[in-house]
């Protein structure tokens, strides 16, 4: 699906991507979680908890094939990105918590994640697919480099940080520009041979856990603001380093039906994200 050129791109912009996380974060993020941790745990554990399950639901209810089956919960599992913490401001919901929950989640990803996918993801692999566990943790921890070199940076020079936090956003929407432009242009049939099962996963994936991250909250008493953050946390993943994980743990042969579903949920959750922030704006 990619040359090499661009597949050198790709990686260049999910490092810049994660250092524009890292330069979001201070240590103080840290400090504030172990200061109050009800609030990130209630989000971890909805995040972690809710998504790989809706994940699993979905890919059995449609019926998706085991390698988009697989790609579909590998976004289920991955941690929260810098987005929700966008949309959490524009919603007027508790940033600090979003901010805690985004840094908590990208750290626990490294354990947590390769064990959910061990008892989600291994029912659907067979021996033309296998879910290659050690390759994702590899990926996972070496992200963690360039995550703490923005937290560096952010550190050292908070103006610099600033404009690498900007600049790590765009590169997030370049990831998925580079990987959609190049799908449609050499792999146009991908468009016409979208099924409705993958609409469904790619829209419920998102719309659940906006739902079900909300519910959560709100049973066990978190206040509205707070209950926005977390349902924005649960339903928005880092689908940028899902797609990255993907590219780098799996054959090149798989990219092209893997990628795609992936896809489709990023550009989706933006739309009901926006949907949803715009419906919150009105009745704060």
């Amino acid at each position: 699906m990619l040359s090499g050129p661009e597949q050198a791109l790709l990686a260049l912009l999910l490092v810049v991507l994660m250092m524009g996380m890292g330069a979001s974060l201070t240590l103080a993020d840290f400090r504030a979680v172990l200061q109050r941790p009800r609030g990130p745990l209630i989000g971890l554990a909805s995040q972690y908890g809710w998504m790989p399950l809706i994940a699993l639901a979905l890919a059995r209810a449609l019926e998706l094939p085991n390698d988009q089956a697989i790609s579909l919960i590998i976004v289920g599992c991955t941690p929260g990105g810098t987005t929700s913490n966008l949309f959490t401001y524009y919603a007027k919901a508790d940033v600090a918590l979003s901010i805690s929950m985004t840094a908590l989640s990208t750290i626990v990803a490294v354990v947590v994640m390769p064990l959910l996918l061990v008892v989600y993801a291994s029912s659907f692999s067979d021996a033309t697919l296998a879910v290659p566990y050690g390759n994702i943790t590899t990926t996972l921890a070496v992200m963690l480099v360039p995550l703490a070199l923005g937290m560096f940076v952010r550190a050292r020079k908070p103006a610099a940080a600033g404009t690498l936090e900007k600049v790590g956003s765009l590169a997030g929407i370049g990831v998925l520009a580079l990987l959609i432009v190049t799908g449609l242009v050499r792999n146009g049939e991908l468009l016409a041979e979208t099924t409705p099962a993958m609409y469904l996963a790619a829209i419920g994936l998102g719309v659940a856990g906006f739902g079900l991250g909300y519910l959560l909250a709100a049973l066990l008493r978190v206040e509205r603001a707070g209950r926005r953050a977390i349902a924005f946390e649960t339903g928005i993943q880092n689908s940028p380093l899902a797609l990255g994980i993907i590219l780098a743990s799996f054959p090149a042969a798989l990219h092209e039906r893997m990628l795609w579903l992936p896809l489709l949920y990023a550009l989706f959750v933006l739309l009901s994200a926006s949907l949803l922030t715009l419906g919150w704006r009105r009745a704060a």
